[in-house]
Formats: C-alpha cells, sequence, structure tokens
C-alpha cells in the first residue's frame, strides 16, 4: 500500500510538472528574445536622441561608450554620405529601404535580429539622402546559456517539487501502514502466547474500528475458553461420584471379576485425568506450545537407558548441539519418544540395537529418527487409525505420534531401517 501510494504520488507529480514546466521553458525562451529586443528598442530611442542633436564626433564617442560593454547588442550609425559610425559598417538593401521608405523595421539576420531606424536631422528637409539609420544588431551570442540556465532552474525546481511530494506521501503511507502493521504483529501475539494482551487503537478511524473489533472479539473468545475449561472441570467433579461408587460395587463383586472391572474404573479414572489435563493445557503452556527437543531427548533417553543396559541394547543418541525447539509441548514430545522406544522394547527381540537421532532442519523445527534392529513393522500397521493394529498392541502409540507430529505443522513417516528394522521419522515444526 505504501509502495503503491508513493508510486501514484510520483506519476500524478511528473505529469502535473511536465505539464507545466515545459510550456515555463518555452516562456522563457521568448521572454528572452523579447527582452533583448525591448532592450535593443530602448538603446534605439537614445541613439536616436544623440544622432538628431549632435554632430558625428559626438555621436562617436556615445557610440563607443555604449557598446564598449555590450555583448548582446551593437548599435551603428550610417550616414546617407557613407560615413558608418560603430562597430558594424556596411549598408545593404534594407538600410537603403529604411532610409528611403522612411521607416523602422525589424529584420532576422543571420546571428540574431537587426533593427533598422531612420533619424529625421530636423529642418525644412526630410530627403533620403540627409538621412541617416540607426542599426542595432541583435546577437544570439550568450543567448543560448541564458535561457540553458533558466531551463536548469526550471529543473531543480521541478525535481525540489517531486522529491517534497514523494516526502509527503511516505509519510502518509507510514501514517496508513504502520497501524496497520502494529495490528498485525498485536494479532500475531495474541495468537501466540495468550489472550491477555490488548491491541490499542491507533491510527486511522478505519484501523481504529478493527482493533476495537478485534478486542470484543478476543474478549469473547477468552470468555468461551474459560467457559469451556470450567465446564470439563465441573463435568470431571461431577464423574467423581459415580466412579467411586462404581469402584465400591466393584470391590464388592467375586475376585475374579473384580480385578477385570477394577482395571477398568482405573482406565476410565485416567482417562477423565487425561481430558481435564488436555482441556487446561493451553492455560498452562500458551495457544501455541513449545519445548526444546534436545533437552526432552536427553531426559527420556537418559530414563530408557536403563531397560536398555537391562535386555542388552545398544541405545545410541544423537543430539546436535545448543537448542532446538520445536511446536509442541514438553508433555506430548515427551509421551512422542515414549511411544517410539515403548514399541522397539515392546516388540523387537531383546539385544536388539536402537539408534535415536535429533536433527535440526534449516526451516526450522526437528526431525526425530527412531531406528531398530527387529524385524520391522507389520504390513497391517495402520497410522491413520486410533486403536486399531493387528500386532497385539493397543494401537493407540503411533496415533498418538501422528497427532502430535501434525499439530506441530510436520508429519510422520515409516520406512526400512538400515539396521534392518523399522525406521520412524517425525518432523516437528518449529516454535512460534
Amino acid at each position: 500500500m505504501r509502495r503503491s501510494l508513493i508510486l501514484t504520488v510520483a506519476a500524478t507529480t511528473v505529469m502535473v510538472l511536465l505539464a507545466m514546466l515545459v510550456p515555463m521553458a518555452l516562456l522563457v525562451s521568448q521572454y528572452a528574445i523579447e527582452d533583448r529586443i525591448a532592450r535593443a528598442a530602448l538603446e534605439v530611442q537614445a541613439t536616436e536622441t544623440v544622432v538628431s542633436g549632435q554632430d558625428k564626433g559626438s555621436v562617436s564617442v556615445y557610440l563607443e561608450s555604449i557598446n564598449s560593454d555590450r555583448r548582446s547588442t551593437l548599435t551603428t550609425v550610417l550616414y546617407p554620405d557613407g560615413t558608418a559610425i560603430g562597430p558594424i559598417k556596411g549598408e545593404d538593401a534594407r538600410v537603403r529601404q529604411a532610409r528611403k521608405t522612411g521607416q523602422a523595421r525589424v529584420d532576422d539576420v543571420p546571428g540574431g535580429s537587426e533593427i533598422l531606424v531612420p533619424v529625421s536631422l530636423g529642418g525644412s528637409s526630410a530627403l533620403p539622402v540627409e538621412t541617416p539609420v540607426i542599426r542595432v544588431s541583435i546577437l544570439t551570442r550568450g543567448f543560448a546559456s541564458d535561457v540553458r540556465m533558466a531551463w536548469v532552474v526550471l529543473a531543480l525546481l521541478g525535481l525540489a517539487l517531486l522529491a517534497g511530494s514523494l516526502a509527503m506521501a511516505d509519510r502518509l503511507g507510514r501514517r496508513f501502514v504502520e497501524p496497520i502493521r502494529s495490528l498485525a504483529r498485536s494479532a500475531h501475539h495474541l495468537g501466540e502466547d495468550d489472550l491477555t494482551t490488548r491491541i490499542s487503537a491507533e491510527g486511522p478511524p478505519e484501523v481504529q474500528e478493527v482493533a476495537v473489533a478485534l478486542n470484543r472479539l478476543v474478549e469473547r473468545v477468552a470468555k468461551l475458553i474459560e467457559r469451556e475449561r470450567e465446564n470439563v472441570a465441573d463435568l470431571s467433579h461431577r464423574l467423581r461420584t459415580p466412579i467411586t461408587a462404581l469402584r465400591l460395587a466393584v470391590e464388592a463383586m467375586p475376585e475374579h471379576e473384580r480385578e477385570r472391572l477394577s482395571a477398568d474404573v482405573d482406565t476410565l479414572d485416567r482417562m477423565i485425568d487425561d481430558v481435564v489435563r488436555e482441556a487446561r493445557r493451553s492455560q498452562r503452556e500458551g495457544l501455541v506450545a513449545s519445548a526444546d527437543a534436545v533437552g526432552v531427548l536427553r531426559a527420556r533417553t537418559d530414563f530408557w537407558r536403563a531397560l536398555a543396559e537391562d535386555q542388552n541394547r545398544r541405545l545410541q543418541v544423537s543430539v546436535p548441539p545448543g537448542v532446538v525447539p520445536v511446536r509442541s509441548s514438553r508433555a506430548d514430545l515427551e509421551a512422542v519418544i515414549d511411544a517410539l522406544l515403548d514399541n522397539v522394547f515392546s516388540y523387537t527381540p531383546e539385544g536388539s540395537p536402537v539408534d535415536v537421532r535429533l536433527e535440526a532442519p534449516a526451516g526450522g523445527g526437528g526431525l526425530l529418527v527412531v531406528e531398530d534392529g527387529g524385524p520391522g513393522l507389520p504390513d497391517s500397521v495402520d497410522v491413520s487409525g486410533r486403536g486399531v493394529s493387528r500386532s497385539g498392541s493397543t494401537g493407540l502409540g503411533l496415533s498418538i505420534v501422528r497427532r502430535t507430529a501434525e499439530a506441530s505443522g510436520g508429519h510422520l513417516s515409516l520406512e526400512r531401517s538400515r539396521l534392518g528394522g523399522a525406521r520412524v521419522a517425525v518432523k516437528l515444526g518449529p516454535a512460534g
């Protein structure tokens, strides 16, 4: 928007300046010519007074004084007897015609213009043979430089006007764009951190109206989320009583049925806790969670290393230096690592090697790769199906991994490992 406004103002200003400066440049040239002619006419009047009342000696002195410092006009007096006082001597047909007719004339000649004015010497005779002619030659020497100087001044004026208009357009565009950018930054901050931030209403009235509307929307969303959390918490408390009654009823049942039903009741209790914890996650971690994959991976592999030693497994862990932030909570990332290692330790023979590697791609995020030396994944494994497995497991492990990867903006892929078993690659999106 800002660039478009500047380009529009620049194009408009250039067109206006061309429409104004081109005619002005032509007028400057015309004015320069007319100015020289006007000054030459004044010179003719002064010279005519001297010629009509003075002798040739006085005329010669006067002409020397006015021609000595002139560059653009030269004055000469041509007498009928052939005498010429001035720098440009010699008569031509135009001089003779002006003397004969007694009328002044202006002609264009090579190198400029020429004014011829016959002068009456007084008395009763006005014969052509007694009439001197004043010739004022208007030279173009120096004329082009004067005009060019005027054109340069006009060009500099046009550039100054263009620069001023562009500066004003940039300031006006900044006045519109900066509030919108601030609004966008505040909106991103709301989406990435929490819903407690409010957007300041600044800038043009339209932007202020959007900021007010967005603040109202954020308040409404915050209220809905809070209401949902309260409803989930209330539901969990309401379910505690029937679960407790159910547990007491199970305890009163025969022993062979009590063990199985007690496990089901415990599973139900854990599921309720998971639902409540999931509902309150955004309150604990923010709307967009993030975690250091390096720290989490080291902690969880240290936990599983004792079991690897008991099963005589080689557990090799490779992590990049520094921190690798990913778009996932620490709890979810721990669940992903535990699910992948649990699959390896549960469904591969003891002694099978395990390689765990974390990479930091150029685009951000992390790539978690777990490879084992077991028999590999069966063809019937369906990662997209939750709780469905034909290999004897619950089927939830890889489903949890897949959902966590997709929630972070990544994906899950299954391949054959270079160790001979399965290779599970989990791409996690960058934090923020």
